[in-house]
Order: C-alpha cells, then sequence, then structure tokens
C-alpha cells in the first residue's frame, strides 16, 4: 500500500494511535476503545453530536417522548415506594441532548408536584458540547441544574438516578481462546502498517468464565469489563448510602456468556471497529448479570431484570399512547403507534427485547414494574 494514501486514508486519531503503537506497543482493546470515544482532541464524543437523524444513530428518548415519560412515570414509583423522602437528588449520567430528563420531568411535574418542586437536578456529563445542547433542551428549568463530570461530585441525598446508553460506551477487554488457553485481544498494526487486531501475552482468570474454561472451544471470545463493574459499584454505594433507586437501560445480555460484541457506528449502520477512530461510534453489548453482581457486592438490592419492552408495557406506554394519539389525525396516530413498537416491540430494529433493564435499590423495595406488588 502507498503510504501517502494510507495516511491520507486514516482519519486524525487513527494516525495518533499508530504513532502511539509504533512507540509503545499494541494496545488493549479497553485502551483503543477509551482512546475512540474520549481522546480530548478527536475522540468521538468530543468532536461530535452523535444523536439524531443527521448522527450517526438514534437513542430511545428521540424515538418519542413517551420513553422519557415512562421513565418519569418509574421514578415517581420508586420515590412513593420509598416514603416520598424529601431532599431528592434526580440525576441522569450520560444524559445526551436532555430529552430524556425534559420529558421524565414533565411527567414528574404532574404526577408528584411536591418531588418536583424541591428535588435538584444533576446532570453528569463530560463533553461540554453536550452540555451546551442540554442547557438549550432544559433552557426553562437550567438554573435549577447542577451539571457534573463525575457521579461522584452529585451532593449526599435521596437519589432517583437514571443512565441510558451509559454503560455500552464504558470500554471492556477481550480474550480469546487459543490452544494455549486465554489470551487478551490487542490493537496493533499489521504488514503495511495498518490498524488490525491481533493477541497479547495476557491471560485470563478461569474463575471470571461462566463455565469450565476445558469445554470452551478454539476461537471463543469473552468480554470483561472491570470498568462498568466499578461504576455500576460507585452507583449503587451511594444509593445504599444515601436511599434511593438507579435505573439502567442498554442492549445486551441478561446472562453472561460468550461471543465478539465490539461494534462500531457510523451515519446509522454498522462499521468495521477499526476502520474510523473517532469518527464513528463505539460499543459493546452490556453484562447484566454482570452489573447485577456489582451492585450486590456494594450491599444494594438488585431487582428482577427486564426487557426494555417488558418495563415500557408493565409502565403503562400503550395507554399513554393511545391518550397522546386521541383526536389526533390518522398520520400521527401511525406515527404514535410506529414509535411504541420500536421501543417496545420485537424484532429487527426494534429495541422491545434487545435492550434490557436493571434497576438497584438502597433497601429491599417492591417497585412496578419490577417487582409484584401487593394487591
Amino acid at each position: 500500500m502507498n503510504q501517502f494514501w494510507k495516511i491520507k486514508a486514516m482519519t486524525p486519531l487513527a494516525l495518533k494511535i499508530v504513532r502511539l503503537i509504533e512507540q509503545s506497543g499494541p494496545l488493549r482493546i479497553s485502551d483503543y476503545f477509551a482512546l475512540c470515544l474520549a481522546d480530548p482532541e478527536h475522540g468521538y464524543y468530543q468532536s461530535r453530536d452523535p444523536f439524531g437523524r443527521a448522527g450517526d444513530f438514534i437513542t430511545a428518548p428521540e424515538v418519542s417522548q413517551l420513553f422519557g415519560e415512562m421513565i418519569g412515570v418509574f421514578l415517581v414509583h420508586a420515590w412513593q415506594a420509598q416514603g416520598a423522602p424529601s431532599n431528592v437528588r434526580i440525576v441522569e449520567i450520560g444524559p445526551g441532548r436532555g430529552t430524556l430528563m425534559s420529558d421524565a420531568l414533565r411527567v414528574i411535574s404532574r404526577l408528584a408536584p411536591e418531588l418536583y418542586a424541591t428535588a435538584t437536578i444533576h446532570m453528569v456529563e463530560t463533553s461540554e458540547r453536550l452540555r451546551a445542547v442540554q442547557r438549550q433542551t432544559l433552557v426553562r428549568i437550567k438554573d435549577r441544574i447542577s451539571w457534573h463530570a463525575a457521579f461522584e461530585e452529585v451532593p449526599a441525598g435521596f437519589t432517583l438516578m437514571v443512565a441510558n446508553e451509559l454503560f455500552d460506551a464504558i470500554p471492556i477487554r477481550q480474550f480469546v481462546k487459543t490452544t494455549e488457553g486465554f489470551r487478551e485481544r490487542v490493537v496493533g498494526l499489521d504488514d503495511f502498517g495498518a490498524l488490525a487486531f491481533g493477541l497479547g501475552p495476557g491471560g485470563l482468570d478461569p474463575s471470571l468464565l461462566p463455565v469450565d474454561e476445558a469445554v470452551v472451544p478454539v476461537g471463543e471470545v469473552f468480554e470483561v469489563a472491570p470498568a462498568r463493574s466499578a461504576v455500576m459499584q460507585a452507583v449503587s454505594a451511594k444509593i445504599v448510602r444515601d436511599g434511593g433507586t438507579a435505573l439502567t437501560i442498554d442492549y445486551g445480555h441478561l446472562i453472561t456468556g460468550f461471543g465478539d460484541t465490539l461494534q462500531a457506528v457510523y451515519r446509522h449502520d454498522y462499521d468495521p471497529p477499526l476502520s474510523r477512530p473517532g469518527e464513528a461510534d463505539l460499543t459493546s453489548h452490556v453484562d447484566f448479570e454482570a452489573l447485577g453482581e456489582a451492585a450486590r457486592s456494594a450491599g444494594a438490592h438488585v431487582h428482577r431484570p427486564l426487557t426494555q419492552g417488558e418495563f415500557l408495557v408493565g409502565l403503562g406506554i400503550v395507554e399513554r399512547a393511545g391518550a397522546l394519539g386521541a383526536d389526533r389525525d390518522a398520520l400521527t396516530q401511525a406515527a404514535i403507534r410506529d414509535a411504541v413498537n420500536r421501543l417496545a416491540g420485537e424484532g429487527e430494529g426494534r429495541m422491545g427485547a434487545l435492550f434490557k433493564v436493571l434497576a438497584v435499590s438502597g433497601d429491599d423495595v417492591r417497585i412496578a414494574p419490577f417487582d409484584h406488588l401487593p394487591a
């Protein structure tokens, strides 16, 4: 490959990563993942507005106001189930454009005026670009909002927290089964100097596997995410200490398993993970069993996990959609039905089964729709 054209074809971040590998050797997947999303100069979330039709993907809050409204309904349920305390912190980690928070607060103001009037609102966001977008979305109440660079900065107090599509953007490590056992997957350079996957010397603690290592076939990939577990432990520790409930929504699996789920998304389509560092979103599926174990290790109560479809239907999205579409024209009603189907339905292009929902609370408390409530 001609060296000039190879350099011309690379993104600015790819060039930076190539130089880093040339100087220091191959990168763990977790380090490559972190650079792609958070490099201060060329990182994806530092240089782009990825949300919406003009970006690379559309999150659930952007599909319909119904999603954020159901989150608002759940937060009111959680608050009431725990005695309707005062001194409440309503928190969102990774709030995107602020759409979810806007829709949720609108519902909270109607269902629980006292909670809405007295709670403080906290947004955990590291991107100054996205903070500016959030201020615009929430312009009417921007003076009530505190922005934080880290969850640990949120002040003490009963906490109602939401994280939608947060954990998929936290880096993972990957290990590949070889004839000599598991070895860590890395990003290095091929014979032409381009980014390429390879295997490093690092091994895997067999106790992390869900089955005996001997029965795992050669070539199988196993993913671990210690950074995700650390975030969940920190959230759970605050929930246990101060009281409250934390809600996590993401795409992934309920049971720990095997498989390569590292993926990039560029302009609403899948893209090879090494092709556009800094210009494509990089994610992987979330292991909800591991998140639940991390929460329990911090002393939190873990509610029965649900699919997003079960969660939204259990909170009344179908009924709310009917009310929203009442007395509207046929085209609007069809758009509302399509949005509900995309958010709660199953099958290709729908989120209802692929996305999972996990709630953890400081106390062993029953909260709909996760828990069966007494009649």
